[in-house]
Protein backbone atom coordinates (compact mmCIF):
# COMPACT_ATOMS: atom_id res chain seq x y z
CA UNK A 1 0.00 0.00 0.00
CA UNK A 2 2.88 2.62 0.85
CA UNK A 3 4.50 1.79 -2.92
CA UNK A 4 1.27 2.46 -4.39
CA UNK A 5 0.75 6.04 -2.40
CA UNK A 6 4.32 6.99 -3.35
CA UNK A 7 3.82 6.57 -6.84
CA UNK A 8 0.91 8.46 -7.08
CA UNK A 9 2.27 11.30 -5.52
CA UNK A 10 5.43 11.25 -7.52
CA UNK A 11 3.17 11.49 -10.86
CA UNK A 12 0.31 14.09 -9.55
CA UNK A 13 -0.49 15.41 -12.98
CA UNK A 14 -0.82 13.99 -16.37
CA UNK A 15 -1.62 14.65 -20.15
CA UNK A 16 -5.11 13.70 -21.42
CA UNK A 17 -5.58 14.30 -24.98
CA UNK A 18 -9.62 15.81 -25.68
CA UNK A 19 -10.32 16.11 -29.45
CA UNK A 20 -7.05 16.81 -29.99
CA UNK A 21 -6.66 19.48 -27.01
CA UNK A 22 -3.63 18.43 -24.78
CA UNK A 23 -4.58 19.73 -21.10
CA UNK A 24 -2.76 18.97 -17.85
CA UNK A 25 -5.66 17.23 -15.16
CA UNK A 26 -3.98 17.40 -11.37
CA UNK A 27 -5.01 13.51 -9.66
CA UNK A 28 -6.07 14.22 -6.11
CA UNK A 29 -4.10 11.87 -3.75
CA UNK A 30 -5.73 8.82 -2.68
CA UNK A 31 -4.83 9.75 0.93
CA UNK A 32 -7.37 12.87 0.43
CA UNK A 33 -10.26 10.45 -0.81
CA UNK A 34 -10.03 8.55 2.08
CA UNK A 35 -9.57 11.17 4.76
CA UNK A 36 -13.01 12.62 3.21
CA UNK A 37 -14.72 9.27 2.88
CA UNK A 38 -13.30 8.64 6.62
CA UNK A 39 -14.69 12.06 7.69
CA UNK A 40 -18.18 11.43 6.36
CA UNK A 41 -18.72 8.05 7.75
CA UNK A 42 -17.76 9.44 11.54
CA UNK A 43 -20.15 12.20 11.10
CA UNK A 44 -22.70 9.44 9.93
CA UNK A 45 -21.96 7.64 13.23
CA UNK A 46 -22.32 10.46 15.08
CA UNK A 47 -25.21 11.45 13.88
CA UNK A 48 -26.72 8.12 14.63
CA UNK A 49 -25.17 7.78 18.01
CA UNK A 50 -27.93 9.79 19.71
CA UNK A 51 -30.62 7.80 17.50
CA UNK A 52 -29.71 4.35 18.76
CA UNK A 53 -29.40 5.75 22.52
CA UNK A 54 -33.47 6.60 22.21
CA UNK A 55 -33.67 3.28 20.35
CA UNK A 56 -32.21 1.21 23.83
CA UNK A 57 -34.14 3.26 26.01
CA UNK A 58 -37.40 1.93 24.43
CA UNK A 59 -36.01 -1.38 24.27
CA UNK A 60 -35.15 -1.56 28.10
CA UNK A 61 -39.08 -0.03 28.78
CA UNK A 62 -40.24 -2.75 26.39
CA UNK A 63 -38.30 -5.22 28.55
CA UNK A 64 -39.78 -4.42 31.45
CA UNK A 65 -42.89 -4.95 29.88
CA UNK A 66 -42.26 -8.45 28.35
CA UNK A 67 -41.03 -9.62 32.00
CA UNK A 68 -44.27 -8.46 33.50
CA UNK A 69 -46.23 -10.41 30.75
CA UNK A 70 -43.89 -13.08 31.44
CA UNK A 71 -44.78 -13.01 35.12
CA UNK A 72 -48.23 -13.19 34.16
CA UNK A 73 -48.09 -16.18 31.96
CA UNK A 74 -46.50 -18.10 35.07
CA UNK A 75 -49.13 -17.02 37.59
CA UNK A 76 -51.36 -18.17 34.75
CA UNK A 77 -49.83 -21.54 34.44
CA UNK A 78 -49.55 -21.89 38.29
CA UNK A 79 -53.39 -21.35 38.45
CA UNK A 80 -53.93 -24.15 35.78
CA UNK A 81 -52.06 -26.56 37.57
CA UNK A 82 -53.77 -26.07 40.12
CA UNK A 83 -56.89 -26.80 38.37
CA UNK A 84 -55.37 -30.28 37.88
CA UNK A 85 -58.28 -32.83 38.94
CA UNK A 86 -56.48 -36.28 37.88
CA UNK A 87 -52.80 -36.97 36.55
CA UNK A 88 -52.44 -40.52 35.16
CA UNK A 89 -49.19 -42.01 33.66
CA UNK A 90 -49.51 -44.92 30.93
CA UNK A 91 -47.73 -46.87 28.35
CA UNK A 92 -49.78 -47.68 25.64
CA UNK A 93 -48.83 -50.43 23.19
CA UNK A 94 -49.50 -49.63 19.69
CA UNK A 95 -48.40 -53.46 18.35
CA UNK A 96 -51.94 -53.27 16.84
CA UNK A 97 -51.45 -50.51 14.37
CA UNK A 98 -48.79 -52.58 12.95
CA UNK A 99 -51.16 -54.94 11.82
CA UNK A 100 -52.44 -52.59 9.38
CA UNK A 101 -51.11 -52.23 5.41
CA UNK A 102 -48.03 -49.84 6.05
CA UNK A 103 -49.97 -46.38 4.66
CA UNK A 104 -52.33 -47.05 7.82
CA UNK A 105 -50.64 -47.46 10.55
CA UNK A 106 -49.48 -43.95 11.98
CA UNK A 107 -53.47 -42.82 11.69
CA UNK A 108 -54.49 -46.40 13.29
CA UNK A 109 -51.86 -45.86 15.97
CA UNK A 110 -53.58 -42.26 16.53
CA UNK A 111 -56.87 -44.06 16.87
CA UNK A 112 -55.63 -46.76 19.27
CA UNK A 113 -54.05 -43.98 21.91
CA UNK A 114 -57.49 -41.78 21.88
CA UNK A 115 -59.29 -45.13 22.42
CA UNK A 116 -56.79 -46.49 24.84
CA UNK A 117 -57.50 -42.70 27.03
CA UNK A 118 -60.85 -43.07 26.55
CA UNK A 119 -61.11 -46.69 28.53
CA UNK A 120 -58.72 -45.70 31.61
CA UNK A 121 -59.44 -42.22 32.22
CA UNK A 122 -63.13 -43.07 31.39
CA UNK A 123 -64.37 -39.98 29.65
CA UNK A 124 -68.46 -40.33 29.15
CA UNK A 125 -70.08 -39.90 25.66
CA UNK A 126 -72.51 -38.00 24.48
CA UNK A 127 -74.87 -40.76 24.50
CA UNK A 128 -74.76 -41.84 28.42
CA UNK A 129 -74.67 -37.94 29.62
CA UNK A 130 -77.78 -35.47 29.85
CA UNK A 131 -77.61 -32.23 30.61
CA UNK A 132 -73.82 -32.00 30.69
CA UNK A 133 -71.20 -31.50 28.39
CA UNK A 134 -69.47 -33.90 27.16
CA UNK A 135 -65.60 -34.34 28.09
CA UNK A 136 -62.96 -33.69 25.37
CA UNK A 137 -60.00 -35.75 24.59
CA UNK A 138 -56.81 -33.21 23.30
CA UNK A 139 -53.77 -35.00 22.15
CA UNK A 140 -51.19 -32.43 22.53
CA UNK A 141 -48.63 -31.52 19.25
CA UNK A 142 -45.78 -33.59 21.15
CA UNK A 143 -47.86 -36.76 21.05
CA UNK A 144 -48.68 -36.52 17.67
CA UNK A 145 -45.11 -35.49 16.34
CA UNK A 146 -43.83 -38.45 18.48
CA UNK A 147 -46.46 -41.30 16.87
CA UNK A 148 -45.53 -39.66 13.52
CA UNK A 149 -41.84 -39.11 13.77
CA UNK A 150 -40.83 -41.68 11.54
CA UNK A 151 -43.19 -41.90 8.84
CA UNK A 152 -46.77 -43.23 8.48
CA UNK A 153 -45.30 -46.54 7.95
CA UNK A 154 -43.32 -47.04 11.44
CA UNK A 155 -44.67 -45.34 14.46
CA UNK A 156 -43.46 -46.53 17.45
CA UNK A 157 -44.22 -49.70 19.26
CA UNK A 158 -45.04 -48.14 22.40
CA UNK A 159 -45.33 -44.66 24.00
CA UNK A 160 -45.46 -43.19 27.10
CA UNK A 161 -48.00 -40.83 27.94
CA UNK A 162 -49.40 -38.25 31.08
CA UNK A 163 -53.23 -37.81 30.61
CA UNK A 164 -54.46 -34.73 32.81
CA UNK A 165 -58.06 -34.04 33.67
CA UNK A 166 -59.00 -30.32 34.61
CA UNK A 167 -61.78 -28.86 36.02
CA UNK A 168 -63.77 -28.52 32.73
CA UNK A 169 -63.55 -32.01 32.14
CA UNK A 170 -61.18 -31.62 28.97
CA UNK A 171 -58.60 -34.60 29.31
CA UNK A 172 -54.89 -33.75 27.85
CA UNK A 173 -52.30 -36.04 26.33
CA UNK A 174 -48.86 -34.88 26.88
CA UNK A 175 -45.37 -37.15 26.51
CA UNK A 176 -44.15 -38.87 29.57
CA UNK A 177 -41.40 -36.09 31.26
CA UNK A 178 -38.67 -38.68 30.64
CA UNK A 179 -39.90 -39.30 26.49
Amino acid sequence: MGETEKTDKEEPKEKKTVEGLTEEVEEAPIEEVETEEELEEAAEERAEEPEEEAVEEVTKAEEEEIEEEEEVKKKEKEEAEEEIVEERIYTIPLSRAWISPPKRRAPRAVRIVRSFIQKHMKIKTEAEEEGEEPEKLVLSNEVNQKIWSRGIKEPPRNIRVRAVKDKEGVITVYLAEGD
